[in-house]
């Protein structure tokens, strides 16, 4: 079994799939939609409207690359603002159509430069943990790298949220934690064990939902068998979760985020 420390550099590999490889591959007839109808077009969220088995659905990803180009284009999976408002403008948009909503999440935090902080980065995280909570279409997150801070769970507050087995989901990064901890960015692998960051470290006390299974060594070492379960689980969960009235969806979403306060208090 993988260590914290594996895990991280697993994660962090340029040859992991990445969220337009996963909707390729698990969705037919993707159609991707681009800018916030505000500023602009961030590259570094890919969304649209596609079909699983048959049903729509809006499907929006935080998109990386594999080159130091395509990384550059995605601003390495980093998210501008517009980039937190296109995708609450799909979301709302997957509401009025009653689509359920599939969200897939790689970063290492939003974006901190000055004129993300301009555009209003706080408030656009905010924004959309507001809209998500009451959102009355199904939605599913899926953690595929690395999930760090707001910049992650600006996407994932949903009815359902799981993480690939080699994937991370954190308030911030180990060299953060150790940098504020003790001061000294080489313990960061102390701090990745104490942060409780992996998929069954958050499994076990109920912070996420699911584990999907992948190849030891990475995704892209049989990415055909991760991407096929993520489509049959995808299919078995949202034919239960639409069995569901809207008012006992709201209400399960919200117990599920209520309990987890609690716990973490």
């Amino acid at each position: 079994m993988n260590t914290v420390a594996d895990i991280i550099k697993i994660v962090r590999k340029t040859t992991r799939p990445t969220s337009l490889e996963y909707i390729e591959h698990i969705f037919d007839g993707f159609v991707e939609f681009h800018g916030d109808r505000l500023f602009a077009d961030d590259k570094a969220v890919v969304g649209g409207i596609a079909l699983l088995n048959g049903m729509p659905v809006t499907v929006i990803g935080i998109q990386k690359g594999h080159t130091i180009e395509e990384n550059v284009l995605r601003n390495f999976g980093s998210v501008h603002p517009e980039g937190y408002r296109k995708a609450l403008r799909l979301m709302k948009q997957a509401e009025k159509f009653n689509r359920p909503v599939i969200t897939f999440i790689n970063t290492a935090g939003a974006f901190c430069g000055i004129g993300a902080e301009e555009r209003g980065q706080g408030e656009a995280i905010a924004r959309n943990l507001i809209e998500m909570s009451s959102l009355k279409v199904p939605i599913i997150s899926i953690i595929i790298g690395e999930g760090g801070s707001g910049g992650a769970i600006a996407l994932a507050l949903a009815d359902k949220v799981w993480m690939l087995e080699n994937s991370v989901y954190s308030i911030l990064s180990p060299e953060g934690f150790a940098s504020i901890l003790w001061k000294d960015v080489k313990r960061s692998g102390e701090a990745a064990e104490l942060m409780k960051m992996t998929a069954r470290d958050l499994l076990d006390i109920e912070i996420i939902d699911k584990v999907i299974k992948e190849h030891e060594d990475g995704a892209e070492n049989d990415f055909d068998l991760t991407a096929n379960e993520i489509k049959l689980s995808l299919i078995e969960e949202f034919n239960e979760l639409r069995s569901f009235s809207t008012d006992e969806l709201l209400q399960k979403r919200y117990e599920k985020f209520r309990n987890m306060g609690e716990y973490l208090e």
